[in-house]
């Protein structure tokens, strides 16, 4: 397959890996993309998903919830700029769409899509979206959405950023009294900041467990070519450890005490309230990751307008 220069600047862009590493991973991966950043995760030569789920697109993530914490929604709505995301009826559109959201009986975006608006059920969303393309100016994007329903708990949100991250988070309590909620927004914060993947190493799956075993064990192997075999084995068991740390959010450390995980602190707190606080689940939403953003030069465009 030939390697193509879009393909070397898309992975350098996923791995911050240098250019001719980039093509030199595509050309001995047939360029397969997602093999290639592996390869050079296991030469050491990219630093994992931080950099693979860069942000590419512009918009809004909003969360709403019920008046009892008792539901939640959160939404992702994309526009071309920056300029629109600050735009003043485009940030009330994607509050909209939230609250389109937490009455939804749709279980994805199509579905949603041909939904009644309810604020003008002689429309479907669909509608209302393209009507918001026609006034705004720009292509935008209803991308995805989640929705809780808690029956022994309550819900919390958390945005960053003016919109750019959003966290809601599900916790099992017998009340939600201030200390409960203040927890709750603690957590948010440490799922918009942390980016855990799992609440615990109970929810990781094995085959997620062997790749990272296998790409930490060839890491190992070019690091140290002359170590025997169950060297190496013993040296990737504490950074397996210390990978899945990163990743559940239990055994994260806590940003506001790092003396304490996020387990000790949900302790803390149980002690504190006289009943055990346990999460239940949550969602992180980043605006654009995983979109590839076209980049415009400017320069160019104009030149081209002008004919030169």
């Amino acid at each position: 397959m030939a390697i193509t220069a879009s393909m070397v600047k898309e992975l350098r862009e996923k791995t911050g890996a240098g250019m001719m590493d980039c093509k030199k991973a595509l050309t001995k991966n047939d360029g397969d993309m997602e093999k290639s950043v592996e390869f050079l995760r296991e030469k050491g030569l990219a630093a994992a998903a931080k950099k693979a789920d860069r942000v590419a697109a512009e918009g809004l993530v909003k969360a709403y919830i019920s008046d009892d914490a008792k539901k939640a929604a959160i939404v992702e709505v994309n526009s071309e700029t920056d300029f629109v995301a600050k735009n003043e009826d485009f940030q009330n559109f994607v509050t909209d769409v939230a609250e389109q959201a937490i009455n939804t009986n749709a279980t994805d975006i199509d579905a949603f899509l041909e939904e009644k608006w309810l604020r003008d059920e002689s429309k479907l969303v669909k509608d209302i979206l393209v009507e918001k393309i026609s006034v705004i100016g720009e292509n935008l994007s209803i991308r995805r959405f989640e929705k809780f329903e808690s029956d022994n708990g309550f819900i919390e949100s958390y945005i960053h950023g003016e919109g750019r991250i959003g966290v809601i988070v599900e916790l099992e309590t017998e009340t939600n009294s201030d200390a409960i909620k203040e927890a709750a927004r603690n957590l948010a914060m440490q799922i918009a900041a942390i980016a855990p993947k799992y609440i615990s190493k109970d929810e990781v799956s094995q085959d997620y467990i062997e790749k990272e075993r296998e790409i930490l064990k060839q890491q190992a192997v070019n690091e140290n070519p002359d170590k025997p075999e169950n060297i190496i084995d013993k040296m990737i068991i504490g950074r397996l450890q210390k990978q899945l740390k990163e990743v559940c959010l239990l055994d994260q450390q806590y940003v506001k005490d790092g003396d304490l995980t996020i387990s000790k602190y949900l302790d803390q707190v149980s002690k504190e309230v006289g009943f055990k606080v346990n999460v239940k689940r949550f969602v992180r939403f980043e605006t654009g990751e995983g979109i590839e953003k076209k980049e415009e030069n400017f320069a160019d465009e104009v030149a081209k307008q002008l004919g030169q």
